[in-house]
């Protein structure tokens, strides 16, 4: 009999529910079954949560006779106003558009194609004291799972920061074709920067230096920013490789909804294996929150203000009450 009171179904209801504060204090204030913040800490520190879950969850939505994709990114989860925390790097954030102190969350998608569906399958915490692994490392583990799984993507979608030439060969050695961003210097040809090439709209034909032929597209934002996406692709179209590109968006829209509505980087535990476990956590309530919305049409914000709009309204009532 576990020695523990709380347990992984109310932690999990805890992080669904609230969206304001996820300590194991404000768990204990709420949690309808009486505990203490202090056997909330040591019950969090002791389970032993790993990325697998997160595969035995998904994996029903995961149909793999659809065609799809596998989209990887990497998040950070800021933890700038922290000191002596395990698990915390300096490291960029494209969303503070600096280096920042944080964790590295490295994760991968499943993106249905026809119905335009997207749930993660997989991810990592990068700590490189602990482990010694890299993101580029953890994102080729991540690839080997996925074909162990016996999941075959009509590409694997990622932006420049995974475009290695050891990536790139690695997606190749799987048998699968890949679609990515590649910086502006990067050397093509004969020695040439990719910025200084006349690239037509409907692509062009490189010689990646290390790699062999590829296939390069020019796409320019409305700011100006310019893209140079790229794939490996036999015979590419740009509606087929602009298609791609609109679902590689799925995983910035899955980075924010964890951020705000499930409280991925909003534990205030100090432990390593503590946080470790607390992302998971977050991510099969992701997870859960995901069922709800193909169920009940639900957004992931709607099902906040559902539960806000009660204890709203009870409050309201006894305000006025006493007016």
């Amino acid at each position: 009999m576990s020695r523990h009171k709380c347990t992984k179904d109310l932690y999990k209801a805890f992080l669904q529910a609230s969206s304001v504060r996820y300590s194991g204090l404000a768990l204990s204030e709420v949690s309808p079954n009486a505990l203490s913040h202090d056997s909330i800490s040591r019950w969090l520190s002791d389970k032993h949560f790993r990325p697998r879950e997160i595969w035995e969850t998904a994996e029903q939505y995961v149909d793999k006779s659809k065609p799809c994709l596998l989209i990887a990114d990497d998040s950070v989860l800021s933890k700038v106003h922290s000191e002596k925390i395990d698990l915390v790097n300096y490291q960029y954030s494209g969303n503070a558009h600096d280096v920042i102190a944080g964790i590295g969350l490295v994760n991968l998608l499943w993106h249905n194609i026809d119905e335009k569906e997207s749930v993660p399958i997989d991810y990592r915490i990068y700590d490189k004291d602990t482990d010694g692994k890299t993101k580029n490392t953890h994102f080729c583990e991540m690839l080997s799972c996925a074909k162990l799984r016996g999941i075959t993507p009509k590409a694997v979608v990622m932006d420049e920061w995974y475009s290695s030439l050891k990536n790139l060969k690695a997606i190749r050695d799987h048998g699968w074709v890949w679609v990515t961003t590649l910086r502006k210097n990067r050397k093509v040809n004969r020695d040439e920067r990719l910025e200084n090439l006349s690239i037509p709209e409907e692509g062009r034909s490189i010689h990646l230096r290390g790699y062999g032929w590829v296939t390069v597209f020019k796409f320019v934002a409305k700011n100006g920013r310019i893209d140079y996406v790229t794939t490996n692709m036999e015979d590419p179209n740009r509606d087929a490789i602009t298609a791609i590109v609109h679902a590689r968006w799925s995983i910035e829209v899955y980075h924010r909804e964890l951020k705000e509505t499930c409280g991925i980087e909003r534990c205030q535990a100090r432990i390593g294996q503590s946080k470790r476990h607390h992302i998971c956590l977050a991510i099969l309530v992701w997870l859960d929150k995901y069922r709800r919305r193909l169920s009940e049409k639900l957004s992931f914000y709607e099902q906040d203000w559902q539960v806000l709009k009660q204890g709203i309204t009870q409050q309201m009532r006894l305000i006025m009450a006493n007016c």
